[in-house]
């Protein structure tokens, strides 16, 4: 599966032997279908975004945070488009990170790589973080509380002594276990969950809808078009996950087919949802009074006076993180195999379980090492780090697209991106310009994890590469 006579930076995997070698049926299980896939997406999308970052777009955007989500949206769209085309064609493990491998060569492949590692990887623990909020909150309700310093990570929270959050530790730990003992058990506990959590969404919005004041959305944009774009960049966090289905492609059935619709579908359904919740919540709720608040969604119908709806959104929460939880680390896992796999990163995160037929090593270091930074990193630390790590993705495989129809526009394809070059570019300068809307030390952040990553590359990754002359 490799062109040993290219030494340079840019050298690229043969992707007619990648293809064989899946079509052969080496690799992982195949095991996933396309609804399977729809639902692992929805499971990655709707979470923390639907449940925590609704009250705080509507802080920056007013009523308008419904356009901040159709503009996110819109961006996202773009980018699956051009993320289902690849993965039809290319279903390997490692997502993105394998399609620049095929396309722009070994580095860029090499940094895209090492930027999914921030996404996923910080991702699963910001989510933890959040879960162990709402679960400690219902806890509560049942009067249980934990030690305080056994709540949050030191310095969270201002004049309070903590230690480590131990329940977001725990909630990462436990996910591993499952992902671990294997893929097909991981599908139906991930589906059960979605169910659950689309009906406390769909309840959402059957209750909530009666409730709703027409004058709560005037006026609409209070703090003009900046304030709609700055909530865009916000937001976006909610969208983070319909491409960690793509990390699957390698355990799919009839990939060509069910990538496309799982990629697609689970963007579409969460962009209504996402839609549709806003609306109504900023109806109910005058804008101002989202301030402070990290359960937006059920202070809502707190506000409406359905109480007893808003201790199920609570419960929703905590099982909508769950899932995101579980895909977050599963697309991780998936990306470190395939580099692994590769010669990039040590062989041993490459095993096989003999037994599970999982990366278990693999799948066990990512839950180790992102529950420790769940236990002990604030989540404000982690969030727009998320961001800006997804943007750059999102902008190079839209390149990667335009790259392979030059360079290889007789390879089979099981679905195209419809309007190409203009979609694709579309969706680059769309990542691109929400990137240009977060914060200097986001962007100071991200080059330094960068840098490092280069240090790696050129210090190990690139002379132990299954590329490297006498691998």
């Amino acid at each position: 599966t490799i062109q040993r006579d290219n030494v340079s930076i840019f050298r690229t995997k043969d992707i007619d032997a990648m293809i064989g070698a899946h079509a052969s049926g080496e690799g992982l299980k195949k095991v996933l279908g396309a609804m399977d896939l729809v639902l692992l997406g929805i499971g990655a999308i709707i979470g923390t975004g639907i449940f925590v970052l609704t009250g705080t777009g509507a802080l920056t955007a007013g009523p308008s945070l419904v356009l901040s989500f159709l503009l996110a949206g819109l961006a996202c769209g773009f980018a699956a488009l051009c993320y289902a085309e690849f993965a039809s064609t290319i279903p390997v493990s490692g997502s993105i990170y394998t399609y620049a491998y095929s396309t722009l060569g070994e580095l860029v492949a090499w940094i895209i790589g090492w930027d999914l590692i921030l996404e996923y990887g910080l991702a699963t623990s910001a989510v933890s973080v959040g879960w162990s909020g709402y679960c400690q909150s219902l806890l509560a309700g049942f009067g249980i509380n934990l030690p305080q310093i056994l709540t949050a990570a030191p310095g969270a929270i201002p004049g309070v002594t903590t230690f480590i959050n131990l329940p977001a530790a725990l909630i990462m730990l436990a996910v591993t276990f499952i992902l671990s003992r294997g893929m097909r058990e991981s599908a139906k506990l991930n589906n059960v969950m979605v169910a659950i959590k689309l009906s406390v969404v769909i309840l959402f919005i059957a209750v909530g809808i009666w409730h709703v004041k027409p004058e709560n959305w005037q006026p609409f944009m209070p703090f003009g078009a900046s304030g709609m774009m700055n909530a865009a960049a916000i937001v976006f966090f909610a969208f983070i996950g319909f491409d960690a289905v793509t990390s699957a492609a390698e355990e799919v059935k009839n990939p060509k087919r069910d990538l496309p619709i799982g990629i697609i579908g689970s963007l579409a359904a969460c962009t209504t949802l996402y839609v549709i919740v806003s609306l109504i919540m900023t109806g109910i709720v005058p804008f101002q009074k989202f301030a402070g608040v990290d359960h937006p969604v059920s202070l809502a119908l707190q506000y409406a006076g359905q109480n007893w709806v808003a201790g199920f959104i609570d419960l929703g929460a905590i099982i909508g993180m769950t899932t995101v939880i579980l895909v977050m680390a599963y697309g991780q896992s998936r990306i470190l195999f395939a580099m692994s796999r590769d010669g990039l990163l040590p062989k041993k995160l490459s095993s096989i379980h003999p037994r599970y037929a999982t990366p278990y090593f693999t799948t066990w270091t990512v839950g180790v090492v992102f529950s420790t930074i769940a236990a002990l990193v604030p989540l404000n630390v982690l969030a727009e780090l998320i961001n800006i790590g997804t943007l750059a993705a999102f902008t190079l495989i839209s390149i990667a697209v335009l790259i392979l129809r030059k360079t290889r526009p007789d390879l089979p394809r099981g679905f195209r991106c419809p309007g190409a070059p203009v979609v694709p570019a579309l969706s680059a300068a769309m990542c691109l310009f929400l990137m240009m809307f977060l914060q200097a030390f986001t962007w100071y952040a991200f080059l330094i994890w960068m840098v490092a990553g280069l240090l790696v590359y050129f210090c190990y990754a690139r002379r132990n590469s299954n590329l490297h002359p006498g691998n």
